[in-house]
This record gives structure tokens, C-alpha cells and sequence, in this order.
């Protein structure tokens, strides 16, 4: 197993809420590690590409989900962080759970903190507030990073925990 970056942005609603410490703390004790983070008010062309050029919101959803999306998005600042670790992007959708709030399960992220269901949403023509986005799969990953941080803003460092999760080198005699 290698190595593999990803990036989760804590949405409005988390940020407002005042639980991103307490989450960020369990992908942590998850053995990943943070190798990238800033607070930021993206304007719509960013939220634009990160939804539609990469994540391909309004041609699988629809542009009323990308508006009520963009209009959640924009209620306040998000913080962003590129997460290291051995499979990083599934442990992470794992710890996540599902884009649903009412259909994930105890223990994930949206299960613990946030209950909403699509239906209520679209009734009342508002966004899901669901904590944090994550993503999708390593090849969007690495857009996303590159889309949400430059390369100077990506730090290599080695943790205690790595010490024990990395495979050992063969020793040449």
C-alpha cells in the first residue's frame, strides 16, 4: 500500500459550528497526517471549477444542486486541509460516511454531527450542511490539491506514527 494525499474542506456550517479541531482530531488519530491547511472565502470561479470542471456537479446534478451547493459554500469562510496517509482517500470517505447526513452511519463524521436529509433540503431549496467535503477518489484528489493549494503550501515531514506504519527498507550488504 502507498501513500496518498487528500483534501477534505470544512464547510461553513463546521466552521461555524466550532467542531473542525474536534473532527480534525480523529483523522489524526486515524494515522493521518495534515501536510497542508488555510482558511479561506473562495469566490464563485474557484467553487466553480472545484465543483463542475472536477467534481462534475451540475452535469450529474443539476444547476439548482450546484446553486443551493454555491450559496452554502459561500455563507462563510471554509478551511482546507491536504491529509497524508497509507490509502488516505478511502480512509477518509470511510471516516466521512455518506453524502447524506440522515443516511450516514454513528461513528462517521456526518453521523455524529449532522442529520439533514436530501428531501428536507430540496423542500426548502437549500444546501445539505454536511461538515466537510472529501475526496472522491485518488485521481481527484490530486486535482483538487493542485486546484485548492499551490506546491509550497504542501509540507513533507515524517510523524512518530509513520514510524511504524512504513514498510522497512531492504538493508544491502
Amino acid at each position: 500500500m502507498t501513500q496518498e494525499r487528500t483534501l477534505i474542506i470544512f464547510k461553513p456550517d463546521a466552521v461555524q459550528r466550532g467542531i473542525v479541531g474536534e473532527i480534525l482530531t480523529r483523522f489524526e488519530r486515524a494515522g493521518l497526517k495534515i501536510v497542508g491547511a488555510k482558511m479561506l472565502k473562495p469566490d464563485y470561479d474557484h467553487y466553480f471549477k472545484h465543483y463542475e470542471n472536477i467534481g462534475k456537479m451540475i452535469s450529474r446534478r443539476g444547476q439548482k444542486t450546484f446553486d443551493v451547493t454555491l450559496d452554502m459554500m459561500t455563507a462563510g469562510p471554509v478551511i482546507a486541509f491536504v491529509l497524508e496517509g497509507i490509502e488516505a482517500v478511502a480512509i477518509v470517505r470511510k471516516m466521512v460516511g455518506t453524502t447524506e447526513p440522515k443516511s450516514a452511519l454513528p461513528g462517521t463524521v456526518r453521523g455524529d454531527y449532522a442529520h439533514m436529509s436530501f428531501g428536507h433540503a430540496d423542500v426548502n431549496d437549500i444546501g445539505v450542511p454536511n461538515i466537510l467535503h472529501a475526496s472522491g477518489d485518488a485521481s481527484e484528489a490530486k486535482e483538487e490539491i493542485a486546484h485548492w493549494f499551490s506546491e509550497n503550501e504542501i509540507f513533507e515531514y515524517e510523524t512518530v506514527y509513520e514510524k511504524f506504519t512504513q514498510t522497512k527498507k531492504s538493508h544491502k550488504k
